[in-house]
Order: structure tokens, then sequence, then C-alpha cells
């Protein structure tokens, strides 16, 4: 068997049509436009980089992008301080803080901050309640992808075995609660394995589904799947590559070459989960426009 690949990059753009289209419709229905305020703090490399890609999507989905670029110096305070103002900014739907934030910060009180009308990122107590409760709120970018680029394979999730590996609050919880729920595209029965398993693959041999989050290369092989399961790879890891101009490659939590002969579909990387979590971004902060033009 050779798997196919699900093409992330193709749903995300597709996506992003649709988000520019209902930006726009929100301008001229309503004289709305989605704004999104990004917070950076620090030269981190990786983090500037997002910032970059986030503010370049959101000017092709006409939504307003509001960097704000602060030096590692800034306190806590100041930080919460600007995070205040921004909640009570009428031009802003959406407030994102790159993380991860520099030392001496406390995520917690920072992300907290958010008024959750505003969590675009789904991060708040607020949002994650209402998740869990099965509330209108928003859910967290990388686990709504993954719903998303589920349901484009085809396999109905109803019935299934679900198998995540990897307990983050990011990635592992929410999608596990987000499949386990009531209703259209979850209804699955849902395994959490992480590093408190003793051998993760007497559980990923019965997936049907298996999305692997653990942040480690090789995680999840081949011999560890049942036939034509499907393989949601959520890791990106740099491993040393002479052969590449960087010195580099990418690579998931993954071992592509041996999962792709068994399963049915996988993702690959890059171009699989990473273009859906800026596009399920995006998608927030136009249904926060939406919902503020509601009120």
């Amino acid at each position: 068997m050779s798997a196919s690949i699900i093409d992330g990059k193709k749903l995300a753009s597709d996506l992003r049509l649709e988000i520019a289209n209902r930006a726009a419709a929100l301008k001229a229905e309503k004289n709305v436009t989605p704004g999104l305020a990004v917070i950076l703090i620090g030269e981190n490399p990786a983090s500037v980089s997002y910032v970059t890609a986030k503010e370049k999507a959101c000017q092709e989905a006409g939504i307003a992008s509001f960097p704000f670029h602060f030096p590692a110096t800034i306190t806590q305070d100041e930080l919460i301080a600007k995070i205040n103002e921004l909640n009570r900014d009428p031009a802003v739907h959406g407030i994102l803080v790159q993380l991860p934030l520099p030392k001496g910060f406390s995520d917690k009180a920072v992300i907290n901050a958010i008024a959750p009308e505003k969590d675009v990122d789904g991060f708040t107590p607020v949002n994650v309640g209402k998740m869990l409760i099965d509330e209108e709120c928003f859910l967290p970018c990388t686990p709504h992808g993954i719903i998303k680029l589920i349901e484009t394979t085809g396999m109905e999730t109803a019935g299934k075995h679900v198998v995540v590996m990897g307990r983050s609050n990011i990635v592992g919880k929410p999608v596990a609660v987000l499949l386990s729920r009531k209703g259209e595209g979850a209804n699955a029965t849902v395994t959490l394995c992480h590093t408190g398993t003793p051998d993760a693959s007497v559980y990923t041999k019965t997936a049907d589904i298996v999305i692997v989050a653990t942040g480690k290369p090789n995680t999840l092989t081949g011999d560890m799947l049942k036939s034509g399961a499907v393989v949601i790879d959520v890791g990106v890891n740099r491993v040393v590559d002479p052969s590449k101009p960087k010195g580099y490659a990418l690579c998931g939590d993954a071992d592509f070459a041996s999962c792709s002969e068994v399963a049915s579909a996988i993702t690959p990387v890059p171009g699989g989960v990473g273009p859906m979590t800026i596009t399920m971004l995006l998608w927030n902060t136009v249904e926060s426009a939406e919902r503020a033009a509601r009120n």
C-alpha cells in the first residue's frame, strides 16, 4: 500500500479564500474590517518568522494586522497593560501573544489577560472550558486544523478508534476532546498516549486514525500501524542532513517512509498540518469580527 498525501497547503488555500470572502462581506455589509493584534517580544528567530508569516496571511485575507514588537526588556506588567488596552479597542477582534515568552514571564498570566472574546488562539481557561462542555467558543487552531484535514480523507470519525500521541495543552489534549464530542466530525473513541504509556503500539495497532504530536522524530513507525490507518503528523523537527543547503532537513514525529507503506493517507512535513494552524487563526479572527458585528 502507498498512502495518499493529505495536502494541507491545498486545503489551507481553499479555506483562506473562504475567509477572505467572509472578511470582504463583513466590510461591505457592516463596514467592519476584521483586525488581529500580534504581540512579539524579543528577537527569537523562529518567533519573528512566524509573526511575519501571520502578518502576510492577514494581508492576503483582507484582515487588518496590528503588530506590536517589544524589546525583551519590557516587563510583564507593561505587557498586560498593553493587552488590556487592546481588549478595549473595537478595531481589534483577535489578540495573539507569540510564545514562548522570555524568561521571567508567566505564560498563564499573560494569556489569561486576553479577553475570551478576543482569544483567537483558544488558549484562555474560558474558551478551553467552553470547548469541554461543547459551548460556542474559539477552537484552538492546530486541533481545529487537524479536524479539517481528517475530513478531507473521507474517513468518518464516528465510531472509529483514534489514538492521540502527546498530551500537550496546545494539541494533544484539545484534539482528543474535539474528536470525542458528540456531533459531525467527531463521536470517535479516543485513546490518549503519552510518556507514561508503557507501549503505545498496543493502542496504535488498533487505531483507525493516529495523530502524533510528541516533538520527537520516529515516535510512530509503520510497524505500529493497522493497515489502512490515517496518520496526522503534527511534529516539525530539524534533523542533521549535510546534503541540504542549510545542513538540516525537516521531518515530523512519524517515520514517513515506513508509515506511508501501511497507512491509507498521511500528512507530509512540511505541507501538512503546518499551513492549517495560521489558517484557523484567520478563521477565528473573522469569526470574532462577525460576532462583534452582531452585537
